[in-house]
């Protein structure tokens, strides 16, 4: 049986037909909802852009609510890659489905991850055959990091911000990341938010909407 994904969608800005692409992946026990929400306050600067919020395929296991890519109940690294490797086809499988109703390509596409988001948006980009526009990474951190040599397809643009004091997922991860995904050739920027938990703040969600209009060629 073939999973499907669905979630929240904002049409342009412009009210004209998509030029651009940027798909919000949420974290664990939300939904598209969650990040819909950034929609509005990018659209404007990025006027042609259609913005989708699919929900993870999996119902959250630690919660009666919400949607999961991954199990956060077993970090064993062998189950979280396999679990990676599911969720990342299905998500392959939308982007692929997603670009074609909209007639358009992977370097009209931006990812955009928060948490478990930023996990798969890191570990499905980077593998992907042709190169997305950009990926950006809120609060998130690089699964199978042994593996990105071996198995890394191409390299778009990333953008990494993580809050200093998020209590989820280590700020340490940033780094971490930074450094496996610069040693395999992808050009990456950072950005630090100092005294911010596991969440983004108006500096990140800056950051990130000049960062998009860049790749996406949007201005």
């Amino acid at each position: 049986m073939t999973t499907t994904l669905s979630g929240p969608s904002h049409p342009p800005h412009s009210g004209g037909a998509p030029r651009r692409l940027v798909i919000l992946l949420h974290g664990l026990g939300a939904n598209g909802d969650d990040l819909i929400g950034l929609a509005p306050y990018w659209a404007p600067h990025l006027p042609d852009v259609a913005f989708v919020a699919p929900n993870a395929p999996f119902p959250c296991d630690m919660a009666p609510f919400g949607f999961q890519w991954l199990s956060a109940r077993n970090p064993n690294p062998v189950t979280r890659l396999a679990e990676a490797r599911r969720a990342g086809a299905i998500l392959d499988g939308f982007i692929d489905d997603t670009l074609a109703q909209r007639g358009l390509t992977e370097a009209d596409l931006a990812l955009v991850g928060f948490s478990q988001g930023t996990m798969m948006s890191l570990f499905v980009g980077p593998r992907r055959e042709r190169p997305l526009a950009g990926i950006v990474g809120y609060s998130g951190r690089l699964i199978a990091p042994d593996l990105l040599a071996a198995e890394i397809r191409s390299r778009p643009p990333i953008l990494l911000v993580h809050g200093t004091d998020d209590p989820m997922v280590p700020y340490g991860s940033m780094a971490e990341a930074e450094t496996v995904l610069v040693a395999a050739g992808v050009a990456v920027e950072t950005l630090a938010c100092p005294g911010i938990g596991h969440s983004i703040d108006g500096a990140g969600l800056q950051r990130g909407g000049e960062f998009l209009r860049r790749v996406l060629n949007a201005a």
